[in-house]
């Protein structure tokens, strides 16, 4: 159920509160995961240089970053019309950065309520510090963008799934895996393009605060999994196999190769640049007959099939019955962790971050 007005909404969800009584911390990972947060947290004011300018009519990354420009109808337009197009596809990135990163604050908070373990609670507290931090700068730097587009359909659902779920198994899922995933892979995909030094900045240390997060799911959900009886488990791999549903149907499929969703803040980009949505519609349409599809750039990580679905397998969110699901709607499931453990906290066994990228 949702009730709001203007630009708010309120969301009635079904989880638990737990008091936990007993204080002892019993996985060690979980407590270096807990230890480092705290030793990591950093300040945006005395972090990043706000000082300096962001001109919102220049792209802030290359007009090639986001493959758009394979298409031949952008070819067409005038060059005018693609340096507005870049500018207002990244400012709607950022934009769904500010969104997620505030769907992120929410669920970290729903976790530091809901988790059954002291550990774990302590750990979720300073992963809601790190998302409030993630929401200050993501909105000052949009702001200086001067237009916040509205939160795409798909990253809506996703979140509101989670945050309406009925375990908090589910929200970590749904959060510290699928979103956080998302999130991590376009983080560092625009970390890698930007022209911007502030917006470099920025991502650095959100970068840094992500690789934990995602550390987390590993950490402590899977071992949670591990120890449910077998419906249990059914369940929380029907959530996940319905998450990433929800969300291919609205981006257009594992490899954007189906219709998406209609996206109001993509439209009104296209509005903005003086480019008729149809037109573009259409310009897709031709390029996809000719087998022409906006590619991402070399080095670039595919969120999907390198950060999301590894981490659901590896966990255990993926059973034999859902893989058959996941078969059946054309998703495929992917399992090389590489790239994961690549990105994740040193805490955990893997690479620290700042060696891997």
């Amino acid at each position: 159920m949702t009730r709001g007005t203007g630009s708010s909404e309120v969301l009635k969800t079904p989880m638990e509160i737990c008091w936990q009584f007993d204080y002892a911390i019993e996985i060690e990972k979980l407590r270096n995961l807990y230890t480092k947060a705290k030793r990591a947290q950093w300040d945006a004011d005395q972090r990043v240089n706000w000082e300096l300018e962001v001109d919102p009519s220049k792209p802030i990354v290359d007009e090639g970053s986001f493959g758009f420009d394979r298409i031949p109808f952008m070819q067409t337009l005038s060059r005018r019309q693609r340096e507005a197009f870049s500018a207002g596809v990244a400012a709607q990135r950022l934009s769904q950065f500010l969104h997620g990163e505030q769907g992120a604050l929410m669920t970290a908070a729903a976790l530091t309520h809901a988790v059954p373990d002291y550990e774990a609670k302590l750990y979720a507290a300073t992963q809601t510090m790190d998302e409030a931090r993630h929401v200050e700068v993501f909105e000052r730097y949009v702001r200086k963008l001067a237009r916040v587009y509205p939160i795409t359909p798909g990253l809506k659902i996703l979140i509101d799934a989670a945050l309406t779920s009925d375990h908090w198994v589910k929200i970590a899922i749904g959060m510290n895996m699928v979103i956080e995933g998302l999130a991590l892979g376009a983080f560092h995909n625009m970390r890698r393009v930007t022209n911007d030094v502030l917006l470099g900045q920025i991502l650095e240390g959100v970068l840094q605060d992500e690789s934990r997060h995602v550390a987390f799911g590993n950490v402590y959900v899977g071992e949670t999994i591990a120890g449910m009886h077998p419906d249990e488990r059914e369940d929380v791999a029907q959530f996940a196999f319905e998450a990433l549903s929800s969300m291919m149907q609205a981006t257009g499929g594992p490899d954007g190769d189906r219709r998406p969703m209609p996206d109001p803040g993509f439209r009104q980009v296209l509005v903005d640049a003086e480019i008729d949505p149809g037109d573009f519609v259409q310009g897709l349409k031709s390029a996809r007959a000719e087998g022409i599809r906006p590619a991402m750039p070399p080095g670039a990580i595919h969120s999907f099939r390198d950060l999301m679905m590894p981490a659901l397998v590896r966990v255990g969110a993926v059973t034999d019955r859902s893989r058959e699901l996941y078969r059946e709607a054309g998703i495929p499931v992917y399992e090389d962790t590489a790239t994961l453990e690549s990105l994740e906290d040193a805490d955990t066994g893997a690479p620290d971050l700042e060696r891997a990228s």
